[in-house]
C-alpha cells in the first residue's frame, strides 16, 4: 500500500478533496437535509397558503407540496446529468466542476430567503437548482478524477467522492439534531449552508490545472498537457504517460466526441455500455433508497424509543463513512470486482434478512434487533462498493471519446431509478408488506452475478489496455495472446474468448 501511495501528490489529493468536499458532499447534504424539518416546512406551506387565500391546505396537499420538495431534487438531477456531456466537452473537466459553482449559490440564496420572502416556489425551484448541480458534479468528479489520477490510483481517488456523498449524508443527520439546527427558526440557514463549502471550491479549485487527458486528446495541446502532468505526477515518466494518451489518440475512431445515441448504436462497445446500465440501475434499486427513506420506522418496529431515534440514524451515518473509507482504502489491493460482487452480495442477503426478521418477530422477540442488524449491514455493503464503483467503473470502460456520452446514460439512468424507487417504494410496500425487500434481494444478487461473469478486473490498466479487453477478439489475436498466458486467462475469465469465435476463424 505505501507503494501506491508514493505517487500520491499533494495537488492530486488536494483536487481530489476540494472537488468532493465542494461537490459530491452537497449530493448526500441535500438527500438527507429534508428529513429533519420536514414538519417544520410543512407548517410553512400551510401557513404561506393561509395568508395568501384565507384557507389552509388539506392533509394531501401539504403531502403533495412535501412530495414535490423532496422528490424535484431527482429530477433537477436527471436534468444535469443529461447535460454533462456537452458541458465537459465544452468547459473542460475542471472549467465544469468551478462553473456549475455558480447553480449552488443561487439555490441557496432562493432557499436562504425563502421564509422571509414567504414564498414556497423560492424553496421548491431552489431544490431543483440543487439537483441540477448535484447532478452535473455526480458524473465530472468522478471523469476529472478518473483522468488526473495515474493507474494505480484511480480506484482509491475514484472512490473519494462517494466518501464525501457518505459525509454529507452524515453531517446532515448530525445538524438536524434538535441540539444543532434543528429548531423551527433554523431551516432556512440548515438548506442554504450549501454555500460554504462551494464557496472554499470556487476560492482554491481555480489555481489547479484542467484534465491532462482532455488538454492532449481533445485541445490537442502538448505544451499545457506537460504542465498538468508536472502538477499531478510525482517523479514518474511523463513522456511515457503522453505517449500513452497519444496511443490512445491514435486509437479514437473519431476525434469528436460521441453522442449517446451513437453510443448507443456502436456495436464495439455494447458490453461497456449494457455494463454501465446493469451497475447503475442496480446500485440505486438495490432498495438502498428504500432504506435511506424509512431507516426511522425499521428502527420503530424493532422497539426503539421515538426520542433516540435521531441518534441511531446518526450511528448509521457513521457506519456509512467508515464503510466508505474501507472499501477507499481497499480498492487498489483488492480491486473492483470484489468490492462490487461483494458488497451486492452482502446487501442481497441482508434484504432476505429483513424480510425474514420481519416475518418472525411476532414469534421470536430478538427478531427485531436481527432487522436493525440488517439495515446496518445493508448501508455497510452499499457503501464499501455499489456505492462508488460505478461511476469509476464508468471512466474506466470507455476511451476520451465515449466517456462523457457513457457518464451521460449512466447518471441519467441512476437518477432516473433513484426517482422511481422513492416514488413506488412505499406502494410496494403497502402491497408486497415485508416480502417486497425480496424484489431488492433478487435485483442485488442479479447484479452481482452479472458483475461476476461479464466485467473484467479494471485496477492497474491503462484505458487502452480495458478497451482491448473489452473488443471482439479477432482471429490474429487470439493467436497473439496463445503468447501472453495471463491475456487468454483473463478472456478466460470473462467468458468472450469462448464466445467470440467459430472454429473456423480460430484455426490459423
Amino acid at each position: 500500500f505505501r507503494h501506491t501511495l508514493e505517487h500520491l501528490t499533494s495537488s492530486l489529493l488536494a483536487v481530489a478533496f476540494l472537488t468532493s468536499f465542494g461537490s459530491s458532499m452537497l449530493y448526500g447534504y441535500n438527500l438527507a437535509v429534508v428529513n429533519s424539518p420536514a414538519g417544520y416546512i410543512k407548517d410553512f406551506y400551510n401557513r404561506t397558503v393561509v395568508s395568501r387565500n384565507g384557507t389552509g391546505l388539506n392533509e394531501e396537499a401539504l403531502t403533495l407540496m412535501y412530495s414535490l420538495t423532496v422528490s424535484v431534487f431527482a429530477i433537477g438531477g436527471l436534468i444535469g446529468s443529461l447535460m454533462v456531456g456537452t458541458l465537459v466537452t465544452k468547459f473542460g473537466r475542471k472549467g465544469t466542476v468551478v462553473n456549475s459553482s455558480v447553480l449552488v449559490f443561487l439555490a441557496g440564496s432562493l432557499m436562504g430567503f425563502s421564509r422571509i420572502c414567504a414564498s414556497p416556489e423560492m424553496l421548491i425551484i431552489g431544490r431543483f437548482i440543487t439537483g441540477i448541480h448535484s447532478g452535473i458534479s455526480l458524473s465530472v468528479v468522478p471523469m476529472y478524477l478518473g483522468e488526473i489520477a495515474p493507474k494505480n490510483l484511480r480506484g482509491f481517488l475514484g472512490l473519494m467522492p462517494s466518501i464525501f456523498i457518505c459525509a454529507g449524508v452524515f453531517l446532515a443527520q448530525i445538524l438536524g439534531l434538535h441540539e444543532l439546527l434543528g429548531m423551527e427558526e433554523h431551516w432556512p440557514l440548515f438548506l442554504s449552508l450549501v454555500v460554504v463549502p462551494t464557496f472554499i471550491q470556487l476560492m482554491l479549485l481555480p489555481w489547479f490545472p484542467e484534465s491532462p487527458r482532455y488538454l492532449l486528446i481533445e485541445k490537442h495541446n502538448v505544451h499545457a498537457t506537460i504542465t498538468a502532468l508536472k502538477w499531478y505526477r510525482a517523479k514518474c515518466n511523463i513522456q511515457a504517460e503522453i505517449e500513452e494518451m497519444q496511443e490512445e489518440q491514435r486509437s479514437l475512431s473519431s476525434v469528436e466526441t460521441v453522442s449517446v445515441w451513437q453510443l448507443i448504436l456502436d456495436h464495439t462497445v455494447r458490453w461497456q455500455v449494457l455494463s454501465v446500465v446493469v451497475i447503475n440501475i442496480g446500485m440505486q434499486l438495490s432498495g438502498i433508497d428504500a432504506i435511506w427513506f424509512y431507516t426511522n420506522d425499521i428502527f420503530e418496529n424493532a422497539g426503539i424509543p421515538a426520542p433516540e431515534i435521531q441518534y441511531t440514524t446518526v450511528g448509521t451515518g457513521a457506519i456509512e463513512i467508515v464503510a466508505g473509507l474501507i472499501g477507499c482504502f481497499t480498492i487498489e489491493r483488492l480491486g473492483r470486482r470484489p468490492l462490487i460482487i461483494g458488497g451486492f452480495g452482502v446487501m442481497g442477503m441482508c434484504c432476505a434478512g429483513i424480510t425474514l426478521s420481519l416475518i418472525l418477530q411476532t414469534h421470536v422477540p430478538f427478531m427485531k434487533y436481527v432487522s436493525v442488524g440488517c439495515v446496518v449491514g445493508i448501508i455497510a455493503g452499499f457503501c464499501i462498493g455499489p456505492a462508488g464503483v460505478p461511476f469509476l467503473i464508468t471512466a474506466e470502460l470507455f476511451k476520451q471519446s465515449h466517456r462523457p456520452a457513457a457518464y451521460t446514460v449512466g447518471g441519467s439512468l441512476n437518477w432516473m431509478s433513484n426517482f422511481t424507487i422513492g416514488f413506488i417504494f412505499p406502494f410496494l410496500q403497502m402491497s408486497a408488506g415485508s416480502y417486497c425487500y425480496l424484489v431488492f434481494c433478487a435485483i442485488c444478487v442479479s447484479v452481482a452475478i452479472y458483475v461476476y461473469f461479464v466485467i473484467p478486473e479494471t485496477k492497474n490498466k491503462t484505458f487502452v489496455e480495458i478497451s482491448q479487453m473489452f473488443a471482439t477478439k479477432e482471429a490474429v489475436e487470439e493467436s497473439q495472446a496463445l503468447t501472453h498466458p495471463d491475456q487468454l486467462k483473463l478472456k478466460k475469465m470473462n467468458g468472450y474468448g469462448s464466445l467470440e469465435f467459430d472454429s473456423s476463424s480460430s484455426c490459423p
